[in-house]
């Protein structure tokens, strides 16, 4: 395994903004992680584990530390809906290899930037699925006991957006691979809203509309949609789209009692347990002020999703941080709600 030093890490990120790694390398197997870890470990420098860098934002000043750049891949298949997948391996390229297999279960999670390994972590979700309802296990290098560990679904403590691995036991362990859970000839999943309208207009402008009905959308179908949609909201990493070099959303949906969610009127809400409703983090942004196109500078909310800071070019940590409290402190202002930043922090 090669160390390298001062490398830059904004071309590593969807974001593009953030200074150097003190040192750098790639990993390409178990026995380099467990290289990488005692490196670290001997020098005293604290170590990063990077993915595909879509849900990351890079202080100016870098990292003074071992950024450890995953490389693990390969898909294992048993034929009956199990996938063992390399934490390197595209989360995009996974999804469509478990359509081209007839394996239904992450479907509307198509178009998501980043890699397998960075899923669970974050509890990866949209338009009706998280990737909690089809991991059987992670395997992991414990840091703490210096060995490799399979961690059942149980044990990662998925939440919303949240695991073991980013709150509780942050930085403890670096997934190597996970192992999904899929439904082999099962059907795709309809449960959000804006997919059931996308699936009925189709329907209705179909020649046998009866009959599409009826027998329902393929999963390829429903990636297609969820596909579009996510390029109608510059959610689609896509060459030359200025909206497209983001973190994706950058806030989380706010989870409040249903006491203050009541104080705010016409907001919408969805059931998040005892007294608790999550409210939608668009719809809190644009009520405030903050619409598609807002801001001067180098860092604007996207032209087509409220929740997207984007990078329209030369922008900076700084210039992302000043847009995240300036949007944070009008929300609160207008509804005493405290916003979450989603994309993790690095320096």
């Amino acid at each position: 395994m090669e160390i390298r030093e001062h490398v830059g890490l904004a071309g590593y990120t969807t974001f593009g903004v953030g200074g150097p790694a003190r040192f750098f390398a790639d990993a390409a197997s178990e026995a380099d992680i467990v290289e990488a870890v005692a490196w670290a470990r001997e020098r005293g420098v604290p170590l990063f584990l990077l993915g595909g860098g879509s849900n990351l934002l890079v202080r100016d000043a870098g990292f003074d530390g071992l950024v450890l750049h995953m490389g693990i891949v390969g898909v294992e298949a048993d034929g009956a809906g199990v996938f063992d997948v390399g934490a390197g391996e595209s989360w995009d390229g996974f999804v469509s290899r478990t359509i081209a297999d007839g394996c239904a279960g992450v479907e509307c999670l198509a178009g998501i930037p980043g890699s397998v390994g960075g899923t669970p972590v974050q509890n990866v979700g949209a338009y009706g699925q998280e990737v909690a309802e089809t991991i059987s296990s992670v395997r992991a290098f414990d840091r703490s006991a210096g060995s490799f560990v399979e961690l059942g679904n149980a044990e990662c403590g998925f939440r919303y957006r949240e695991s073991v691995f980013n709150t509780t036991e942050r930085g403890r362990y670096i997934v190597t691979r996970v192992r999904f859970g899929l439904r082999l000839g099962g059907e795709a999943t309809l449960k959000y809203a804006e997919l059931q309208r996308r699936f009925e207009e189709k329907a209705l402008n179909a020649k046998d509309a009866e009959e599409e009905r009826k027998g329902g959308p393929s999963l390829a179908e429903v990636a297609e949609v969820v596909r579009e949609i996510r390029l109608g909201k510059g959610m689609l990493i896509v060459a030359g789209d200025a909206d497209s070099r983001s973190a994706g959303s950058f806030f989380k949906n706010p989870i409040v009692s249903l006491e203050l969610a009541d104080r705010i009127v016409g907001v919408p809400r969805w059931a998040a347990g005892q007294g608790l409703v999550k409210l939608p983090a668009a719809w809190l942004l644009e009520q405030a002020g903050f619409v598609k196109g807002y801001g001067t500078g180098a860092v604007r909310i996207s032209s087509k999703h409220t929740l997207a800071l984007t990078n329209r070019g030369g922008a900076t940590f700084a210039d992302v941080a000043a847009m995240q409290e300036e949007i944070v402190a009008g929300v609160w202002e207008r509804f005493g709600v405290k916003l979450e930043r989603e994309p993790v922090v690095l320096g």
